[in-house]
């Protein structure tokens, strides 16, 4: 028996390669950060809040008292810089200490000092008992000038964020990289941290109240936050531009070989 080429015998062969043309084959193993770690706040619980100086910080460090020349030799002296062009007024900034990987810094007069670990009102009152060797009541004022946190993913404005008052909770951070996209899922935001050291990981679920009590509810210096991308943002992730274009070329391939065959 012969067999018979219909309309239907043809399109359906040439809808069929069109599907298989704009289907999706991606997967969150292809696109989602971080996959391969197992994470829960436990591994990260006996962080302090309290913020404490770790090795690449930047501090500046004032030293007053009530005889300010007592106190000149424990301050860096401003530097002044030129940016450039005709003018003879050029920039002031402060000099910075850096802590090191040993969590030093070199503190003048009273040389290295090991600060790192320690918070900032533990440092003060280190400074303080060292300075008072040389200077009646000293006062010591200590800021970490490079609090910087990360926001990736699905957030509307990713990036790193520098933060002045050195105290940020995770939804601030959020709010800073302009909320969740729709397409974040909100039981899945991750954490990644520094703690002596090592990498730290912990993860959020922004669905619950209880994301408040996390241990890890507020954030360190260099905190990185990353919210997972959700199924539809996947598929999305695969979607070819060309699609409509092969939609249509296949449309007009159909028709044309349904007038032919009639």
């Amino acid at each position: 028996m012969a067999f018979k080429f219909t309309s239907n015998t043809i399109t359906k062969p040439i809808a069929i390669l069109a599907l298989a043309l704009i289907s999706s084959c991606a997967s969150k193993k292809d696109i989602v950060y971080f996959q391969d770690e197992p994470v829960n706040d436990q591994t990260i619980l006996n962080t302090k809040f309290e913020l404490a100086y770790k090795t690449d910080d930047l501090l500046t460090i004032d030293v007053s008292a009530l005889d300010p020349d007592a106190v000149r030799p424990f301050n860096l002296p401003a530097v002044t810089y030129n940016s450039g062009g005709l003018s003879a007024q050029g920039n002031v900034i402060r000099q910075t200490y850096l802590v090191d990987p040993d969590g030093n810094i070199e503190f003048p007069v009273l040389g290295t000092l090991k600060i790192g670990g320690l918070t900032r009102a533990q440092a003060s009152d280190f400074l303080k008992e060292k300075l008072s060797e040389y200077v009646k009541n000293p006062i010591v004022n200590i800021r970490l000038i490079n609090f910087t946190i990360s926001v990736l993913g699905e957030v509307n404005r990713p990036g790193t964020f520098t933060i002045q008052d050195e105290r940020i909770s995770l939804v601030e951070a959020l709010g800073l990289a302009g909320d969740l996209t729709i397409y974040g899922e909100r039981n899945n935001v991750f954490l990644v941290r520094e703690v002596d050291g090592q990498k730290k990981y912990a993860k959020f679920d922004l669905t619950s109240i209880n994301v408040v009590n996390s241990p890890v509810y507020y954030l360190t210096q260099n905190d990185m936050i990353y919210v997972t991308p959700n199924d539809a943002r996947v598929r999305q992730s695969s979607y070819n531009p060309n699609n409509s274009l092969i939609i249509s070329a296949v449309g007009v391939l159909a028709t044309i070989t349904a007038i032919l065959i009639k």
